[in-house]
């Protein structure tokens, strides 16, 4: 038995480099194989982070449209519609107004006055707030001046001049 391997008669003298021997680790099959795996992995995460732009945008600055943002990028993800993923780029850097929290601390002020008790689970949610009336003193507590009786006249028109 012959120990080394001869080649085919009808193959060049010299091969290429990326040419194994029989039985030999194909390098370069290896080394592709990795690279492709690290690539597609990559254009993977750089896709995926470059999709969640406008809900990271959102959260970041802790925006109300939040929510709104993050369910415009999933129906972007899944239809592969861009128009969706565009909409919640632009509504991430739009400053809305909050008129909620101005509303519910005057709703809030109203029911004090009026001494109506406010109900716990609303006081749990307000705790947080900066804005909170907790921790002041209660007006509800204090005696309410009655309504003093006050009568405007028309007024009198000048006569001469």
């Amino acid at each position: 038995m012959p120990s080394a391997v001869t080649a085919h008669p009808a193959a060049p003298h010299t091969l290429p480099v990326f040419i194994t021997e029989p039985g030999q680790t194909d390098v370069l099959f290896v080394t592709m194989s990795l690279f492709l795996i690290v690539a597609v992995l990559g254009v993977g995460l750089l896709f995926l982070r470059l999709h969640t732009l406008p809900e990271r945008m959102a959260h970041r600055t802790h925006k109300l449209q939040f929510e709104i943002v993050a369910v415009l990028g999933l129906i972007a993800l899944f239809t592969h519609m861009h128009i969706f993923w565009i909409a919640g780029l632009i509504l991430a850097m739009i400053d809305l107004p909050d008129f909620g929290s101005p509303l519910g601390r005057i709703a809030h002020g109203v029911e004090t006055l009026a001494g109506i008790e406010t109900p716990p689970d609303v006081v749990e949610r307000e705790e947080g707030l900066p804005f909170s009336s907790h921790g002041h003193k209660d007006v509800a507590a204090a005696p309410v001046p009655a309504a003093q009786d006050v009568r405007v006249s028309a007024p009198q028109p000048v006569h001469g001049a």
